[in-house]
Parts: structure tokens; sequence; C-alpha cells
């Protein structure tokens, strides 16, 4: 086999090769937008770009089905562009180098961009189609659902005709979603003046490397370790015993990933270097016994650099570092209603400094408003004592269930007749586009589904081969079986 083009069902593969060749990271999905609409036009579809650049594709009901409910297939064009530290690419010109390992699809150092490029490609073989019996169907290929969701919050009422919306950008197959957390952008901004090194200082890289991190809301209940606060927890003790001085921080990059790696600069006097190393070495050991059961490649560098002229000053740099070691950057609170579920969280995602500030960023997630307004509230007050501005933007609310859905009972039966058992419906803390999508269109009769990627949001992101062959036969046989109007 040379390419996943070959994989089956080969009309799904293929579309999802053609996508891993187009650069399309969120914010610079546009070589990806015209993809799909050339795509819908090649079909000799009705085809339409929105002036966000989401892409709509109607497909006419076949004969005989005129009389079904609308359905639209709904996924996001734009992937997380995430890499390894020691990989050569660059996300806007480079093609994603697929490869195939044990039953699953993975990239080669970087994401893989199934999510949700998987869910695109199964709309794509549904409007290319000619042997599937459907009633009208309507594919919305959205922008930038992973860094604001602002193709999803653009799109316009009126736009589409149909009633139910399948969301494909759910990740584990055999899974119905019916509702989705809402989230909030949290900026927490430090000023700071720089102040002369002493020249009998020497200077050193800490670096904090092989965290597995993962996605804010599929991965945040599993507990994995936050590189920010890793960092930040042994910064702190070379601070406050071996009189060192932050020079510069720079961990994270993207607001819903979890962070997997760290790096700062610090100086410190060279009489306290031996030292150093052994507080740094106790400090991790207990990271690494910590997180054994999660994060068990993690390693970290201390390691000596030039010497810099100035440094970040101490009373800025230090009340950053506490903050960030003490705030709160995990599970909030679990789910009461639905078990096993995450209900608030907070993921602390970026800190970086540059140009006289420090900033910090966070996504807080919750199914409950008011539970994410008390959690932005508490963060803000403490970042705040700790003399830094804080403001949020970017909140959503949240997708609520519909236990009473008319889809969500064919989709049920539907499932329980091709393989012979249930299908688990649940919530999913991740912030799907179904909530943004629904105060457009409050008619609509929506749940989301897609096939099993692990570790999206990660270079370790991969897709299991299996269970994109059965989300297409039961997407196939959902769309058959659309309800009457």
């Amino acid at each position: 086999m040379n390419t996943i083009a070959e994989l089956n069902p080969q009309e799904v593969w293929k579309n999802f090769y053609e996508l891993t060749k187009i650069p399309r990271p969120s914010k610079k999905e546009q070589k990806a937008g015209k993809f799909a609409y050339e795509f819908g036009k090649k079909l000799g579809l009705e085809t339409i770009m929105d002036e966000a650049g989401n892409v709509i594709i109607k497909k006419p009901a076949t004969k005989g089905m005129e009389d079904r409910i609308g359905i639209i297939l709904q996924g996001h064009l734009d992937m997380v562009p995430q890499k390894n530290s020691d990989v050569e690419f660059d996300f806007e010109k480079d093609a994603i180098q697929p490869r195939i390992v044990d039953g699953w699809v993975y990239a080669t150092g970087t994401t893989l961009g199934a999510d949700n490029g998987m869910g695109c490609a199964v709309a794509m073989a549904i409007l290319e189609s000619k042997n599937i019996a459907h009633g009208p169907i309507e594919a919305l290929f959205t922008i930038d659902e992973e860094t604001g969701m602002t193709g999803a919050r653009a799109l316009k009422p009126g736009v589409l005709d149909g009633k139910i919306l399948i969301n494909l950008d759910s990740e584990t197959e055999g899974e119905l979603y019916l509702g989705c957390a809402g989230g909030l952008n949290v900026f927490c901004e430090f000023k700071y003046k720089q102040v002369p090194v002493a020249k009998d200082y020497v200077a050193m890289a800490l670096n904090c490397r092989g965290f597995l991190g993962g996605h804010s809301g599929m991965d945040i209940g599993l507990y994995r370790a936050n590189t920010n606060k890793v960092l930040a927890r042994m910064l702190l003790p070379l601070v406050e015993k071996c009189g060192a001085e932050l020079v510069a921080i720079d961990g994270g990059n993207l607001r819903n990933a979890i962070p997997r790696e760290a790096f700062s600069t610090v100086v410190l006097p060279k009489a306290k270097l031996a030292k150093a190393k052994k507080v740094l070495a106790n400090v991790f050991a207990e990271v690494r016994n910590e997180y054994k059961a999660t994060d068990v490649d993690a390693y970290y560098e201390f390691q000596p650099v030039a010497l810099p002229k100035k440094a970040i000053e101490h009373a800025v740099a230090y009340n950053m570092l506490r903050a960030i070691a003490v705030c709160p950057s995990s599970v909030e609170r679990m789910s009461k209603e639905m078990e096993g579920t995450v209900e608030t969280s907070n993921n602390m995602a970026i800190v970086k400094s540059e140009r006289g500030r420090i900033l910090v960023t966070s996504l807080m997630r919750s199914f409950i408003d008011t539970a994410k307004e008390d959690l932005y509230q508490k963060v803000k007050g403490l970042f705040e004592m700790a003399g830094a501005k804080v403001w949020c933007s970017g909140g959503y609310s949240g997708w609520q269930p519909n236990m009473d859905s008319a889809i969500l009972k064919i989709m049920q039966k539907v499932y329980k007749d091709l393989y012979k058992k249930d299908a688990a419906v649940m919530a999913v803390h991740a912030g799907l586009e179904c909530g943004i999508l629904g105060g457009t269109y409050p008619d609509w009769d929506m749940i989301s589904c897609g096939p099993t990627i692990c570790s999206p949001h990660s270079p370790n992101e991969r897709v299991n081969i299996e269970t994109v062959e059965k989300l297409w036969k039961f997407i196939v046989e959902v769309v058959k079986n659309a309800p009457r109007k």
C-alpha cells in the first residue's frame, strides 16, 4: 500500500489524503476553502463561499427521497499546527506526511489533521456518491474552529435549508454526543522592566520536554502534566534558594492544547550552580513520580547558554511564577449529571515573555456558564493580586443536551442494527461548533459523532483505520433513513 488513499473506504480516504496535502493551519486555511469550493463546483452542485470563508455545498435529494428532512453534514477545514521541536516543518507551506502503523494513521512528527479533516472527508464522500439514497444533503465546511470558532460565529441565518445537523467532529467511534462545553479565553498580562545582569553570573537554559500534552477538552480529564505549571514549579526554588533571575519564558503555543514543552532562560551566581542542579533534580523527581502514569517520557534540560545583559525585574518574575504555580489548570469539577464527564476546567495554555511583558493565556471550559464565570473570577483575582492586568474574550455558551432528539433515535437504531450493540449517548467537554451554530439556527436538531482519534492537537495525533470504515457505513445508513417532513 503506497498511500492512505488506498485504505478502505477509499471514497473517504482519498478525500482525506487530498486534505493532508493542503496547508491549513487555523486562520491560514484559505487553500483548503478553495479546495472545498472547487470540489463542489466540479460535482455540479450549488456551492457557496460566504464572507467568512465557510463553504456550503448543496446536493438535492435522490429520486423518491424528496419528502425527507434535509441533513447538514458539518466539519471544520482548519487543523491545529503542532510539531515536535526537532522536526523541520512549515504548516503554511508543507504537506502532512501520513504513515500507517498497526492499524492507525499518524503524521510524521506533526499533527495529522484528522481533527477535523476526517469529518470533512466523510461529508465529501457523501456529496460524491452516486448510489446512496438520501434526502436533501448540505455540507457545511467552517473555518477557524480551533482558534475561536470564527467561521461558526460568522455563519448567517437563512443560508442553510436543512433541519438536522450532524457534526462530524467527535473523536470516539460508537459515541453520539448531544452536548458540549462552552469556553472563555483568559489573558493575564504582566509588564516588566529589564535590569542589568551581574558579570559573575552564569546563564542556563531550563527546558521541560517530552510531556504528552493533548486536547484541552478531550484530554483534560486524563490529568496529564501541564508544562507551564511544571516549569514554574522548577523555577521557583531556583529563585528562592539559588538567587536565580528569570531572563525569558516561553511555554505552549495553542490555547486549546495542553502544553507539552516549556522553555526558559535564567541567570544565577556561579557559586550557586551546583546547588541549583541538585534542587532541580529533586523537584523533577517529584514531578516524574506524580505523573508516572501519564507522562512517562518527560525530561528536563539545564544547560549553559551565553550570558545576557538584561533580566526581567525580580518582583514581576517572582509574582508571575507564584501565580502560575498556584493557579488551577486542570479539572475544576466533574459533572454530577453526566457521570465520568468533566464539567468545568482550565487550561493554562501559553506563557510567553517578550518586549517588556509576560502574557499568560488560558482557556476555560464548562457546561454551566455561571461555573465558568466563577472560575474566571477566581483566576482574575489571583493574577490581579500578583500585579497582572486580566481580561477575557471569545466567550461562548455550551450546547445543552436534548434527549428527545428525533435524529438521535434514528441514529441509535441504525447503530444497533449495524453493530449489534448500543451507541453511547454522551456530552463532550470539548467546544464543538454546535453550541454556536445552534444559536444562529435554533430549530436545528443536532448530534455529533466521528471516528476514533487519539491525542488530537499533539504530534501523536492518530486516527484508527477500522473506525473510519465503521463511521462511513453508519453515516450512509443514517442519510438513507432520514426522517420524513
